[in-house]
């Protein structure tokens, strides 16, 4: 074998057990493995899971906060404006510096997958995406990174920027991407969704967007992504991110939205790290917490993930790109505090991230892929609430990463 895991404590599980690892692999589970491998890890009892995903990020502005000026108003709307200055400046090796930073922390966090959005408008032009695709080459013996071509400053709005979506598919973006709601009229937003699913069928693509990211109940282009999606029979490929309107409309209309969003099989992805910060902003107290409807998305059936969406830049100035951390703030911002809550909020940075992505072989079972992080915790409850080391990550079979932390009480 070339790993063999020992005394690993899985989820569920009452009895510990081994887990060897050849040519990426899990080949078998069991309480005891005694073939020789190239390296032994013994897990000594600890917490053993499949590794974390992060299906919504945006490296290509991560760690940009020190070389712009404040958000003041600390908007989304002053945030998108800050950066055209620094993107319309952007290198291929300030993006691979910045983004680098992340992808290092992140697998140090245990997260070995990440679904990036990149902007593609004329501001940027396509360095940007190139930037990135070189970041994805640099690290991809320690992160798979899925690229998603998005047009932020809009369609419609942004002549030229359809054209770059185009090329930036053909350049090497995996996913297309769209901001339906920053446009200037209800139809400009449906052709901008008809845009994007164009593109979408044309290189047979998933598609992920930004939809709704506000707190006004006026916008409601998740309802025409839904019917879109079903015209095109594109269900199950389809994500929207954010939603945050969707918190805003009333009971009714929202229960009308969400059924659709099942029918079409959307996934959801929320932001709360972000959203927090700058949905409500002009509300007195009680200030709305802005992140969408996540219990109800559940209770209708629906696969909810979240991200960590930003890191240091004019959107959310914290963030350590630790999925734990992210979880943590998911489970206050969603009101999840239950056993079978806590268990689900562990799921979206794992399995149900891993549905968004569509990954066939993630899981901690034999013939899956071998991405495993061990945590220094014994229960999910601790791994979300103290955010512990991650003393292995393992990708594709092999170690990529290990952490140790000594602490000592002198008294």
């Amino acid at each position: 074998m070339d790993i063999i895991i020992k005394n690993a404590k899985l989820r569920g599980k009452d009895n510990l057990c081994d887990i060897a690892i050849e040519n990426g692999k899990i080949v078998a589970l069991k309480d005891e493995i005694s073939a020789r491998a190239t390296k032994i890890i013994d897990a000594k009892g600890k917490l053993t899971v499949a590794s974390f995903i992060d299906p919504h990020i945006h490296l290509d502005k991560v760690n940009v906060l020190d070389v712009v000026r404040p958000n003041k108003t600390g908007t989304l709307t002053e945030a998108i404006e800050i950066l055209w200055d620094k993107k319309a400046k952007y290198t291929i090796d300030d993006i691979v510096q910045r983004a680098g930073d992340v992808i290092e922390r992140g697998v140090l966090n245990g997260t070995t997958r990440m679904r990036t959005h990149v902007d593609i408008d004329t501001i940027g032009g396509l360095k940007p995406l190139e930037g990135v695709l070189a970041v994805k080459e640099k690290y991809k013996d320690i992160m798979d990174i899925e690229i998603v071509a998005f047009p932020q400053e809009g369609i419609i709005k942004n002549p030229g920027s359809e054209k770059l979506m185009w090329q930036a598919m053909e350049m090497g973006a995996d996913i297309v991407g769209g901001m339906p709601a920053n446009e200037n009229t209800p139809d400009d937003s449906k052709k901008h969704i008809e845009i994007c699913f164009d593109i979408a069928e044309k290189y047979d693509a998933d598609l992920d967007m930004h939809v709704d990211e506000t707190d006004d109940p006026f916008y409601r282009t998740l309802e025409i992504l839904a019917d879109e999606t079903i015209k095109r029979n594109w269900q199950g490929r389809v994500t929207a991110g954010h939603t945050c309107a969707l918190a805003a409309y009333d009971d009714h209309y929202a229960a009308y939205v969400i059924e659709k969003v099942k029918k079409a099989e959307i996934h959801m992805i929320t932001n709360p790290v972000t959203n927090l910060m700058l949905q409500g902003r002009n509300d007195k107290q009680p200030i709305r917490r802005g992140i969408t409807r996540v219990k109800e998305l559940l209770e209708a059936g629906v696969n909810v993930s979240f991200g960590q969406d930003c890191i240091r830049d004019t959107f959310y100035p914290l963030g350590s790109a630790d999925m734990l951390q992210v979880a943590m703030i998911t489970a206050h911002a969603a009101q999840m505090s239950l056993p079978h809550e806590l268990e689900k909020v562990f799921d979206m940075i794992s399995y149900d991230a891993a549905k968004i992505l569509r990954l066939e072989n993630y899981g901690l079972e034999e013939g899956k892929d071998a991405n495993i992080v061990i945590l220094d915790a014994d229960t999910i409850n601790d791994a979300i609430r103290l955010q512990p080391t991650r003393l292995f990550v393992i990708k594709d079979g092999r170690l990529v990463a290990e952490s140790q932390c000594q602490k000592q009480i002198y008294s």
